[in-house]
């Protein structure tokens, strides 16, 4: 069915393309995969970039289904910006079907990816690569790295204002990644553990010592059995997890019925997989660190340093 509609959409891709470029002007068309590297884009970026995502704030990438509109979309790019690490299963189909000729970049070229699972994790399959290495303010800087290179190959005249805008972003993730770490400095090691609704912070697990009890896979489209579940129970009491949390994009009904069984503490919302909208709390990728690091102190029932 997808296969089919995306065909049909080609007839019409010559037209989409010249439409989007005279919408454009003279920026440069990008295309993101997901909110998080249109964030990236366009900080790097700047004005000289038009930067799209198909995966808007607040959706999730792990089971979205692309439609004859973003064919459209990704025709008429002269950058594709994907993560990589097996994180966009549609993506390549999508590429073939838009007959796009765009550059396409991996911005998660260079990161040592983690195995799925942390302490405790339960998942549907044995092993397979964790794709959130974003989740990382270390690795960030990587992905920044690799789309500010990507813009200057496909746009040499915008290199200084490339290499400016890089330049300054990656202090500011510095600075971010020293607020993350003397957040989580204050919080007792022993009491560095939370729960959540997937695997999506095994790379901030290695990087910042808080060790996060995933009830699914990495991917969201897993469902936990009655038997994973008792297994979540468990390893709460044995554990002494402190605080369960809810992702953005994450199903409630689970974490609740644990928590019920537990009575353990149900925290704030993570954001770990996309963006929130702008009048969200997490608009931005810099914005969501820092949410998310927040809430987990609070739900510890800690302050955190005023970074700002």
């Amino acid at each position: 069915m997808l296969r089919g509609a995306l065909a049909f959409v080609l007839v019409a891709v010559g037209v989409s393309a010249v439409q989007a470029q005279s919408a454009t002007g003279d920026r440069l068309n990008v295309v993101a995969t997901f909110s998080i590297l249109r964030d990236w884009v366009r900080n790097v970026g700047g004005d000289r970039v038009e930067a799209t995502a198909l995966v808007g704030p607040g959706a999730d990438a792990h089971v979205y289904a692309p439609s004859p509109a973003d064919a459209k979309i990704v025709a008429a790019a002269r950058l594709i910006v994907v993560n990589g690490l097996g994180f966009e299963g549609w993506m390549d189909r999508l590429v073939q079907a838009s007959a796009s000729r765009a550059d396409v970049i991996i911005a998660s070229a260079g990161i040592v990816p983690r195995q799925a699972g942390t302490l405790g994790a339960i998942r549907t399959a044995a092993g397979g690569i964790d794709p959130h290495a974003w989740q990382s303010v270390r690795n960030a800087k990587i992905y920044v790295a690799n789309i500010r290179d990507a813009l200057i190959q496909v746009d040499p005249p915008g290199r200084a204002t490339y290499e400016a805008n890089a330049a300054a972003y990656l202090q500011e993730l510095d600075r971010l990644d020293q607020e993350v770490r003397r957040a989580v400095a204050m919080i007792p090691p022993a009491r560095r553990k939370v729960m959540t609704t997937h695997d999506a912070f095994g790379y901030f697990a290695a990087d910042y010592g808080v060790a996060f009890v995933a009830q699914q896979s990495v991917s969201t489209e897993a469902e936990a059995s009655a038997r994973e579940v008792a297994r979540i129970i468990r390893l709460i009491r044995e554990q002494n997890i402190p605080a369960l949390f809810l992702e953005n994009a994450g199903d409630p009904r689970l974490l609740g019925r644990v928590a019920a069984e537990t009575g353990v503490h149900i925290g704030g919302k993570l954001f770990s997989d996309s963006l929130s909208a702008a009048t969200g709390p997490a608009p931005t990728y810099i914005d969501m660190m820092r949410h998310n690091v927040a809430e987990v102190a609070a739900a510890l029932k800690l302050r955190i340093p005023n970074s700002r």
